[in-house]
């Protein structure tokens, strides 16, 4: 168990060592940001994922917290976030830092082991500060809380795509390294030729010579399944019990067939879902149905979460708004929904319109939020290609959950230092207008 790390008082000067307040710009954005969000509450809020005393102290927790914004506002993987705290001073303040420092502060795996600890709720705890910090400063305004749209998504996994000749050459790759590691000694590992066979395929299908690719693929389950069957045998019993979750998924990929139910298409992340989203460049998504919730005027994310299972859309709207009631406080007067939201029995206090293609016989102020509801689609976009939502690197189901809560908080975080800046702009642009020259009379 780890112990939470206390808050330290103020610091003394050191000889060898420069303040950070002294080499950065005060109306820099990151640093007016630092300013505004209140990172007590962050230790108060996650005090019960630590034990009081016992244990080794854990990182800071305003420095774990403001690197996993920085991660993912930025998207940059732990080791790189990790790498560049050390050359930005900017990053150092934001993060709680005294001193200019040139070493790692930790552990780039320290950064897993705390998202491990605060878990989805930790994660919404993080996206509900974001929308704190803009209600503050008033880059959001109460009225804009009221209404919101709503739609899905899909948060893809970092998988390779899943073709069944892949699955079973991966599937190979993992039986082997089960064997040495425990030492089975095997009639044949079949890498050579599996590896020779995956070349030969991805030269067929270039050719489109899908008879041939076809036996290519067989051939590769063929041998899956006699290292399969070779494995199982000379495997002593008390290896089996321990290795056995992973052989039941093997034998599984082994076994379905293209129109199976639940198909496995990972052999390490086996909550992968296809889903189909109709979309003419990319028919079929390999990952976890995201609802995201963000408000009609401002386009600030108030809700972000996974479901597992692929739900109908419908079915989502009832589980994402609850939960953007418990980060804003406030429960939403309307949410636009699209036609995928028919029929969604949802059962609460919010008015509900689905938007379709027929207005003409709108009121005005009814048709202007219509209108609003597909502002949510560039939302998506920004999170998927600049929040890292779009490849979900985080495992198990957990890390779908949290990815897609913490892409949502960078993408406010974004947009909080967006603002600063353009305030700053302002303010500069006001006291140039001022203090320039009157024009002299002709």
């Amino acid at each position: 168990m780890m112990a939470r790390n206390k808050t330290k008082g103020p610091h003394q000067g050191d000889l060898f060592k420069v303040f950070l307040k002294d080499i950065v710009d005060l109306n820099h954005p990151l640093v007016r940001l630092a300013g505004q969000v209140d990172w007590s509450q962050f230790e108060e809020a996650l005090a019960p994922a630590f034990a009081d005393e016992e244990g080794r102290p854990s990182a800071d927790v305003r420095l774990a917290v403001g690197l996993m914004y920085l991660k993912y506002a930025y998207d940059l993987s732990d080791e790189d976030v990790v790498s560049a705290w050390t050359e930005n001073p900017y990053w150092q303040h934001f993060t709680g830092g005294t001193f200019f420092e040139h070493r790692p502060p930790i552990d780039p795996s320290s950064l897993t082991n705390w998202r491990k600890r605060i878990g989805e709720a930790g994660a919404e705890q993080m996206l509900a500060e974001t929308l704190k910090t803009g209600l503050k400063t008033k880059m959001i305004r109460p009225q804009d809380l009221k209404r919101v749209n709503v739609d899905t998504t899909v948060q893809g996994k970092e998988i390779r795509f899943p073709t069944d000749a892949r699955l079973y050459h991966r599937s190979l790759e993992v039986l082997v390294r089960l064997a040495k590691r425990h030492g089975i000694r095997r009639r044949q590992t079949y890498v050579r030729v599996a590896k020779k066979s995956m070349l030969k395929l991805g030269g067929y299908a270039k050719a489109k010579q899908f008879n041939r690719a076809k036996r290519e693929t067989k051939f590769l389950r063929t041998r899956l399944g006699r290292a399969l069957r070779d494995f199982q045998g000379k495997a002593p019993a008390e290896v089996l019990p321990e290795c056995q979750v992973l052989l039941d998924r093997i034998e599984r990929i082994h076994v379905q067939q293209r129109h199976d139910k639940r198909k496995v298409y990972s052999v390490h992340a086996p909550e992968v879902e296809c889903i189909a989203k109709g979309k003419v460049h990319k028919p079929y998504e390999f990952g976890v149905k995201v609802g995201l919730v963000s408000t009609s005027k401002g386009n600030w994310i108030v809700g972000a979460k996974a479901f597992p299972g692929n739900p109908y859309d419908g079915h989502t709207p009832q589980e994402s708004l609850e939960q953007a009631g418990r980060l804003m406080e406030t429960i939403p007067e309307m949410a636009c929904c699209d036609l995928g939201c028919r029929k969604s029995g949802y059962e609460g206090p919010c008015d509900i319109p689905v938007v379709n293609r027929f207005r003409k016989c709108l009121p005005g102020p009814l048709k202007k939020w219509w209108k609003r509801r597909s502002a949510i689609e560039p939302v998506i976009g920004h999170v998927k290609s600049d929040c890292r939502g779009n490849r979900n690197r985080l495992k198990g189901t957990d890390g779908d959950k949290i990815n897609a809560i913490l892409a949502a908080a960078a993408y406010n975080l974004r947009k909080l230092l967006k603002g600063f800046a353009l305030l700053l702009r302002l303010w500069f642009n006001a006291i140039r207008f001022v203090l320039a020259p009157m024009p002299q009379a002709a």
